[in-house]
């Protein structure tokens, strides 16, 4: 598929609006309700119909901007990623306004008619879950601001069918005993560029001696004639390339060097390649084998995926084996697929529940000003519910309530999150078991957020709730660290404000507090009531006033925000006087005005530095292979 055979996302909205109205011209009173709920199941599902058609072509589109090298218009296809679902939303919503039958009293009633002809039409479809989650989305903007909750499944039996990762996705090499570099040549070509390779056969060999090596460091051996697997998409973000797959092996026994006979021993290595496209040709510029450092470069606290394959539960659990710290739900954000997620990650849930028979109580760390945190010890997630008003303790002059926080948290899902910033799982209108909540989360929950929460007798109603990847919080994970460790930890620190600064967003409230510690020990940025676009920050000092003046400074009588750099480590809040030392000598540059000011410039010129997602160490080449 080429670019240029991809219809502009407006014509093709449009000409699906124009389908989508015929069947709701049909409405007729006279018709049987049945007929009628038909009709309007109909035309949802005819937008539903090309807004997937044309998500799918995006990946497809992305490759060919990546072989053309072609950045600004890669930047303005992820945008369109981003929006796509939400434009063709707001596109069905007023059309149903505009020609809802009036003489249906039971509103409810008649969306029960409506899903029930909808799910006949969809039935037996491998996209079905989504599209029934654009149904529900659908049916929860019209009913807005009705408690009207609804269930976070995927329109099937409630385990619904297991997708088992299977040759629908990938593809197996010749390797036995060794990684050949013809198999690798084989694997680099995966997506079939159209773009030339540097040097291909190079490439394979380096790649093929490197994945080599690491089976020789677990004492591996390549035991079976295709042990060689990979996704058979590419997977494409930013300016780069990824290709996703792992190694199978057994250990070898004896002294001859032989393989394990047990067949359960059978492991695998983890592996992916990144590729770039300079004037010169794609290039494998990294090899990671560590599933730690693959969690990294697949986290969802960096922008989605562009991934060239369209059976995407099956990508999920594929990520997910090479990745088993990420919860499931996670991976399927990472490739776009963030209503699947939200499904998931309710199902992760339950069964967390199920098994543990935990109950939801107060979130490890001190409890938010503005945010009410809440998990199960064991659980790898945590739920939010914003306050109706902040407690005691806020920080600042005046809050615009629960509403222009939902915003922040909004915007930072909507963004490139720099590998520093939580994604948020964002719901509406959700409803939980009572018998889940601990009765002191409940009282918390009546007393603070009554304008959010319903506590009934069997259900606790949520009007929104904000799911997370669980976190160590700083100052809980600092207490508890070695001198070492924590000091790598202040580091990560000085990493996730620089990356921040990098999206454009600035925290002014640094409070260490509002920082965590992940399983792979990368620190993220996860409250957001207090974020606010950089540029718009005033950067001041007062680092050439004399000790003793009595004038106030300037910037004083400023409004806004206002920043000075040397007071950082003051917000940070950090107690220990040698990690604020070792903060002061880590990140210097971050208590500079030069550097924030630089920064600032950057964004208003339309620079976006670079963030990178996987470590330098990890390049094949020691020499910088940088192009134009």
């Amino acid at each position: 598929m080429s670019v240029e055979a991809v219809e502009p996302i407006d014509e093709a909205m449009e000409g699906a609006l124009r389908r989508a109205t015929r069947y709701l011209d049909r409405l007729d009173p006279k018709l049987p309700r049945r007929t009628r709920a038909e009709l309007i199941a109909r035309a949802i599902l005819t937008i539903f119909d090309n807004y997937y058609k044309r998500s799918r072509e995006i990946p497809f589109a992305y490759q060919r901007l990546f072989e053309e090298r072609n950045w600004p218009e890669t930047f303005k296809l992820s945008v369109e990623r981003l929006t796509i679902y939400g434009r063709y939303l707001n596109a069905v919503i007023p059309m149903l306004h505009e020609r809802w039958p009036s003489n249906i009293p039971d509103v409810r009633g008649f969306w029960v008619e409506i899903e029930a002809a909808y799910l006949d039409y969809i039935h037996g479809r491998y996209e079905a879950d989504l599209a029934f989650a654009f149904l529900r989305t659908t049916r929860r903007v019209v009913r807005q601001g009705e408690w009207a909750p609804v269930a976070y499944h995927a329109g099937r039996q409630a385990d619904g069918p297991e997708f088992d990762v299977s040759n629908e996705v990938t593809l197996t090499f010749p390797a036995s005993g060794t990684v050949s570099a013809g198999a690798m040549a084989h694997v680099l070509t995966v997506p079939d560029f159209r773009a030339p390779f540097r040097d291909l056969h190079a490439d394979a060999a380096l790649l093929a001696d490197r994945l080599n090596a690491e089976l020789e460091k677990r004492g591996a051996i390549v035991d079976s004639p295709c042990a060689l697997e990979f996704i058979n998409a590419g997977f494409f973000r930013n300016r780069g390339a990824y290709l996703a797959g792992r190694v199978w092996y057994k250990k070898k026994n004896g002294a001859h060097g032989a393989a394990d006979g047990n067949a359960a021993n059978r492991e695998f290595l983890p592996v992916v390649i990144a590729l770039l496209n300079d004037k010169n040709g794609i290039y494998a510029d990294a090899l990671i084998t560590k599933s730690d450092e693959i969690h990294r470069i697949f986290s969802s606290a960096l922008a989605n995926f562009h991934v060239t394959e369209y059976a995407y539960h099956q990508l999920a659990r594929f990520l997910h084996e090479l990745m088993p710290k990420r919860p499931l739900g996670l991976h399927y954000s990472t490739i776009g697929f963030n209503h699947v997620g939200k499904v998931a990650v309710m199902r992760e849930l339950l069964a967390e529940h199920n098994r543990t028979q935990e109950m939801l109580d107060f979130a490890v760390g001190s409890r938010g000003t503005v945010a009410i945190g809440f998990s199960m010890p064991s659980s790898r997630y945590v739920l939010k519910v914003i306050r109706d008003t902040p407690a005691e303790g806020y920080k600042w002059d005046a809050f615009d309530g629960p509403d222009s926080v939902l915003q922040k948290y909004d915007l930072v899902h909507d963004m490139d999150r720099a590998g520093s910033m939580l994604d948020n799982v964002m719901y509406s209108n959700v409803r939980l078991e009572r018998s889940w909540f601990a009765p002191e989360l409940l009282k918390e929950f009546a007393e603070a957020a009554p304008g959010s929460v319903k506590i009934l007798h069997r259900y606790v109603l949520f009007r929104h709730l904000i799911v997370q990847m669980k976190l160590v919080p700083l100052p809980v994970f600092l207490k508890g660290a070695d001198a070492e460790t924590g000091k790598r930890a202040i580091e990560e620190l000085g990493i996730c404000i620089q990356n921040n600064a990098a999206a454009n967003i600035f925290n002014k409230d640094l409070d260490a507090r509002n920082y965590g510690v992940s399983r792979i020990g990368k620190i993220y940025l996860f409250d957001y009531d207090a974020v606010e676009p950089l540029s718009g920050v005033k950067v001041r000092t007062n680092l050439g006033r004399i000790d003793g003046e009595e004038d106030i400074p300037d910037w004083f009588f400023e409004t806004g925000t206002i920043f000075l750099p040397e007071e950082m480590l003051v917000g940070l809040r950090i107690d220990d006087p040698e990690l604020r030392r070792h903060f002061r000598e880590a990140n210097a540059e971050l208590m500079s005005v030069d550097y924030w000011e630089g920064m600032q410039r950057a964004h208003s010129k339309g620079f976006v530095p670079k963030v990178r997602s996987y470590l330098p160490e990890r390049s094949l080449s020691a020499q910088s292979r940088m192009g134009d």
